[in-house]
């Protein structure tokens, strides 16, 4: 455990200086290729102009880079892939998109992603607009907001073995272990295997997620609450105004544009979640969702390249657009253009 955060701290270390001997050594670089003479006005002029220039492309190329062979290379590769077979060396044409249009388990996919969609990033956003207005009435609003965000230090691999818990079902006559069994039975009602049960069992699959994310939106949103003006509030009181108004009409329209980044920036996970369904289901009783059917198809029957590649480009034909406008809403609450 000591050696690897010794290796840790050292891999850091290494990492900022070599990051400031690059940029050290690139500005003295500049400086020998364009040299500023003091006898000649003219040319040091023209060389700074260029140094200006040439200095951001410098510095941002390691960067740019590494974006080119981690983000567009792969991409690019994952299109050319959706045009072959399974083994990536018989040109195949649109046969894979063809599959996709027609396969039941791929629409499926696609309707429970919706479905996901639909629910949780709203679910997310709602809980967390009601906790971060509330927690800021009461003096344990910090005790509880800490409650409400330790979820998102849990890994959804780890929130998921917490709930494969709370909904465990045992058969025949065996006492319940399962939280939510025990309630259920507790009330006279009956034990069920909850996530067995098709198209219910997603929503007990979301469950996961919002508990994990709603620290998140109650965090950001919690801040962007606090940036609205004492002024406005009191002179909302001063007017009438009862708390439910004060809420709809002077809160939410001041903090929209936060509240949609939030939102936007859930709904992108979700378009990406993967752990939760592949601990708590597999993708059994009809709750597959795209990111699980591709990880499938790259391992099924020794793995299909061809239709794994086409979700992955689903996936991410889904999700650039929302990026897109996500950047453009943050630059807009940052004041940038």
């Amino acid at each position: 455990m000591v050696s690897q955060i010794v290796s840790a701290v050292g891999v850091v270390i290494a990492g900022v200086f070599a990051c400031a001997l690059y940029y050290w050594l690139s500005d003295k670089l500049l400086q020998i290729i364009f040299p500023v003479p003091k006898e000649n006005v003219r040319t040091a002029s023209v060389n700074l102009n260029r140094r200006a220039v040439v200095r951001p492309w410098l510095f941002l190329g390691p960067a740019l880079i590494l974006l080119g062979v981690y983000l567009v290379y792969p991409v690019v590769a994952t299109f050319i892939l959706s045009f072959y077979d399974r083994s990536g060396g018989s040109f195949v044409g649109f046969a894979n998109y063809r599959w996709a249009l027609f396969d039941d388990q791929f629409r499926q996919s696609i309707f429970n992603n919706i479905l996901w969609l639909a629910v949780v990033p709203a679910a997310c956003t709602f809980f967390g607009l009601v906790i971060a207005v509330l927690t800021d009435r009461i003096w344990w609003g910090n005790i509880a907001k800490s409650l409400v965000f330790m979820p998102m230090a849990i890994s959804f691999v780890g929130a998921s073995v917490i709930w494969k818990f709370i909904y465990e079902y045992r058969g025949g006559n065996e006492t319940q272990i399962g939280l939510l069994n025990s309630v259920v039975q507790f009330f006279g009602g009956n034990p069920q295997v909850w996530i067995a049960m098709p198209f219910w069992n997603n929503f007990f699959l979301m469950v996961i997620l919002i508990w994990i994310q709603t620290g998140f939106a109650m965090v950001i949103l919690s801040a962007a609450l606090r940036g609205i003006p004492e002024e406005t509030i009191e002179a909302a009181v001063i007017d009438g105004a009862n708390g439910w108004q004060i809420f709809w009409k002077i809160m939410v329209p001041q903090i929209w544009g936060t509240i949609a980044v939030v939102w936007t920036t859930i709904t992108i996970l979700v378009l990406k979640v993967f752990d939760i369904v592949l601990t708590m289901t597999n993708g059994q009783w009809n709750t597959m969702v795209l990111a699980n059917l591709m990880f499938d198809w790259m391992f099924r029957g020794g793995g299909d390249s061809g239709r794994s590649a086409v979700i992955a480009l689903v996936i991410m034909a889904a999700v650039t657009p929302i990026m897109i406008w996500n950047i453009r809403q943050a630059n807009k609450e940052t004041g940038g253009h």
